[in-house]
């Protein structure tokens, strides 16, 4: 327990770093890599253990691969962010959704598990220099859409522009 209540300073990394965060996990379900590299600074490194190289690289192996998919869904967890000046650490957990097609029918493949990330401020800029994914669980069942069938007129989510995401600013509601 921190000895001190955190600064303004303080919670406005923590915040600049969890939209970094949540940045880099909208890129991938919309297929956007521009989101997903600002996630990182230009230099960052990347270690998944199946690919392991520069961000920049793994972001294009990323999308390439996601867009085989009909659909995926990424949602982040509980972050312990450790601030240290201009740099930071984080153990970031996830949990991911992906729809695939393994020629037997469609998938739901799920991952779990946790991103162990260093941050820099970069130019007044906070974004990841290296990021390690540790894999906590996965799962594979057959893809099971029930609610959907019944629902027939749900909003659903989409791609890049086919998402409702992509117009909530031109949304009159606001």
């Amino acid at each position: 327990m921190p000895e001190r209540p955190p600064s303004l300073g303080e919670l406005a990394d923590r915040v600049a770093i969890a939209d970094c965060i949540a940045r880099y996990m909208r890129g991938q379900d919309r297929l956007e890599a521009s989101l997903q590299l600002e996630a990182f600074h230009p230099d960052a490194t990347v270690d998944y253990g199946f690919f392991t190289g520069s961000a920049a690289d793994f972001v294009a192996f990323a999308q390439g691969l996601l867009a085989r998919y009909p659909a995926t869904w990424h949602a982040l967890g509980q972050s312990l962010i450790q601030l240290d000046g201009d740099k930071a650490t984080g153990e970031v957990y996830f949990h991911a959704w992906h729809r695939r097609d393994a020629g037997e029918g469609l998938q739901d493949l799920q991952i779990a598990g946790r991103y162990l990330d260093h941050y820099e401020r970069r130019d007044g800029a906070w974004a990841i220099t290296h990021r390690r994914e540790v894999v906590d669980w996965t799962r594979t069942d057959p893809a099971a859409d029930d609610w959907f069938h019944r629902t027939p007129t749900a909003l659903r989510g989409g791609r890049g522009s086919a998402d409702p995401s992509a117009h909530i600013r031109e949304d009159d509601h606001v």
